[in-house]
């Protein structure tokens, strides 16, 4: 099975999406399964994971809900609060969702107390695994040394870091970074999206020899076991069509074995989010 471990729908929200700003007006409006479709069939991905984009619990039932009318989404990773004491009660109450896979929250640029050094929000986290939910990590890469100190006090959750930890490839600065993922990889339950990498780079003028160091490092540390394609669809297309996006990981992946190829395009992703 192949499936887009990485993509988002909303109906737009000025206010909900209020990080969608003007130079971002292209994805300015709504986008639904109906929009995506037609762009899984034409590259044959039988499914895919839909990642909130919204903290609130209406968000988790919003994509709950599609999932449930669309085959295609194969698993949801939601939202719950992890940082409020009552967080287990709404881990409970949803397990009666089979495709809910697990959650995640926008760490990115948020301070460190709010999130990697909070100690509710990291006990929560840790009681994911009781209920067989995997956790889905968004941070820019300033934050990823916070983040394996966060980490390395969860060896039995199931993670994945998003976009490939958010490395500024505009500015090809790669080698904090890189360091960063050698660790980060160490821990065998922390899966890796390659996903979200051209909009690190410059939207307008990214090239593949741009993206291409940040991918091998990836695949370096994390290996063809633990590594996943992600569109990040509609957001991707601030930078490039969701084709654009499939042709660089596809190109990459284009130096490996046919399994490995299988691995990155799908299966670990049924994996890791239980498909």
């Amino acid at each position: 099975m192949r499936i887009d471990a990485h993509q988002h729908f909303w109906n737009h929200d000025p206010v909900k999406h209020f990080w969608i700003s003007e130079d971002m007006k292209v994805i300015r409006r709504d986008f639904s399964p109906g929009d995506l479709a037609p762009l899984l069939k034409e590259l044959k991905f039988e499914g895919t994971v839909a990642v909130q984009a919204d903290e609130s619990m209406v968000e988790t039932d919003f994509l709950l809900n599609l999932a449930h009318k669309n085959d295609f989404i194969k698993a949801v990773v939601g939202w719950i609060d992890l940082r409020t004491n009552d967080a287990e009660s709404a881990m409970q109450s949803l397990k009666s969702h089979k495709k809910l896979a697990g959650f995640r929250a926008i760490i990115q640029g948020a301070e460190d107390d709010a999130y990697l050094k909070n100690p509710i929000f990291h006990k929560n986290v840790q009681l994911l695994s009781k209920y067989d939910y995997s956790y889905d990590l968004l941070v820019f890469h300033k934050q990823m040394e916070a983040l394996v100190h966060f980490t390395d006090k969860l060896p039995d959750n199931k993670l994945i870091l998003d976009h490939i930890g958010k490395p500024d490839i505009k500015n090809k600065e790669i080698k904090q970074w890189k360091e960063q993922v050698r660790i980060l990889a160490s821990n065998p339950n922390i899966y890796c999206k390659l996903s979200g990498m051209l909009t690190e780079a410059d939207y307008q003028h990214w090239t593949y020899d741009d993206i291409m160091p940040y991918m091998e490092i990836s695949a370096e540390y994390f290996g063809t076991d633990r590594l996943c394609f992600g569109s990040d669809w509609p957001v991707c297309l601030l930078a490039g069509s969701y084709k654009q996006v499939y042709d660089v990981v596809d190109r990459f992946a284009a130096q490996l074995n046919s399994t490995e190829r299988e691995k990155i395009f799908g299966t670990n992703a049924a994996a890791f989010y239980n498909i």
